[in-house]
């Protein structure tokens, strides 16, 4: 069990073609037609970036598709160096000033350095219509090369460090997310003709501990299903610090969320990390489906302890970790949510390639076909 556990930190937890073909669904009938479907995610599209904003107080800012690799800005995902991202070369000049470019996997560190660039005060942030390349991922279901996330960043107080004003933070994104649900809903009456459930008003908030305690022998994806069984739409507090069996709910990277502060449960019990995932039961694909990762962002102090926890104190150096030590940026809170999967959940798909166009290998776009999805290219 502790080998299952270890290789599920990581990865969507569908590994082969062979797995997949028996999870995506064999009666699948889109309840929208592509066209449909592109009008209907625009609609929600625009409604989450207004509310969102509204709600967190955010702008709409333009945001990088490109970083340099000198400036540690990337976002690595985890700590474990698994997922590299998309490295290249710009010569320029024949050569003489060269640069030396990532294509970005999330703009998770260069928000937080835009609220000074944007010169936002404490309750006054951004959020990002994002584009990103993920290389290292298995292409299924909910998974692609591709990224599109609503990337966003608040300023904070020291004060506002804590479980409650993250817990604050979460219930105004799911409004949002709820409230698109109901207005993508009323435009689209044929989405309630599927039979499946809509997303419910309100999320159950769990500790990754809590989680494990209810199913200790578990490994993380299958714990993640079993509780969704009970409440379709959870938050989950704690991701990245070990737990009592020794592994973290999941590996998160050591230099963006505060994982490893320590808290006070609801109930009282001591519990570590600022951080958290929204899931949701999608009953098209009968599987965990996650919408957002998010969390209070690491100040001087636990950026140390996690880059030592995770042998990276060499990190220091860079820019955007110095930043941070020299307490240069805004202390902040903020996460990612995913577009495609918000989309997914929203107008009840079965595979993202139904709302966003990429790549995918022959083996999936065919499967696809024989199982009735309609995937874009």
């Amino acid at each position: 069990m502790s080998g299952d556990k270890q290789a599920d930190l990581a990865g969507p937890g569908i590994g082969n073609y062979d797995d997949l073909e028996k999870i995506l669904p064999s009666d699948y009938q889109s309840l929208l037609s592509p066209r449909e479907t592109q009008e209907a995610l625009y609609a929600v599209k625009s409604y989450i970036e207004e509310n969102l904003c509204r709600e967190l107080n955010l702008i709409m800012v333009s945001v990088p598709l490109l970083v340099t690799e000198e400036s540690g800005i990337n976002d690595m995902l985890d700590r474990d160096g698994s997922r590299t991202p998309v490295s290249f070369r710009i010569e320029n000049d024949y050569g003489q000033n060269p640069v030396n470019a990532q294509l970005v996997q999330a703009a998770t560190k260069w928000k937080r350095m835009a609220l000074r660039q944007f010169d936002c005060k404490v309750g006054e942030g951004i959020c990002t219509d994002m584009r990103a390349v993920r290389k290292d991922y298995f292409l299924d279901h909910d998974h692609s090369a591709y990224v599109d996330q609503w990337d966003w960043e608040l300023a904070i107080t020291a004060e506002q460090r804590n479980l409650e004003f993250l817990t604050e933070v979460v219930q105004k994104l799911w409004k949002v997310i709820r409230g698109a649900d109901k207005h993508v809903h009323t435009l689209y009456p044929k989405l309630g003709e599927g039979g499946y459930p809509d997303l419910p008003d309100e999320l159950t908030f769990l500790h990754a501990e809590e989680i494990l305690e209810r199913f200790p022998d578990m490994p993380r994806k299958e714990r993640e299903t079993a509780i969704l069984q009970e409440y379709p739409a959870i938050f989950i507090y704690g991701i990245g610090w070990p737990l009592e069996d020794g592994y973290p709910h999941e590996m998160r990277a050591a230099d963006y969320d505060d994982w490893s502060t320590e808290g006070v449960s609801a109930d009282g019990r001591p519990v570590h990390g600022l951080n958290g995932d929204i899931l949701v039961w999608n009953p098209v694909t009968r599987r965990r489906h996650e919408l957002t990762s998010m969390g209070v962002r690491v100040d001087a102090e636990s950026l140390r302890r996690q880059l030592e926890m995770s042998d990276q104190l060499d990190s220091l150096e860079f820019p955007y970790h110095r930043a941070i030590v020299d307490n240069e940026i805004p202390l902040s809170i903020g996460g990612g949510i995913g577009q495609s999967r918000t989309y997914m959940a929203i107008l009840k798909k079965a595979h993202l390639g139904e709302v966003s166009v990429t790549v995918w290998p022959e083996i999936l776009k065919e499967m696809c076909r024989r199982k009735n999805i309609h995937v874009l290219e």
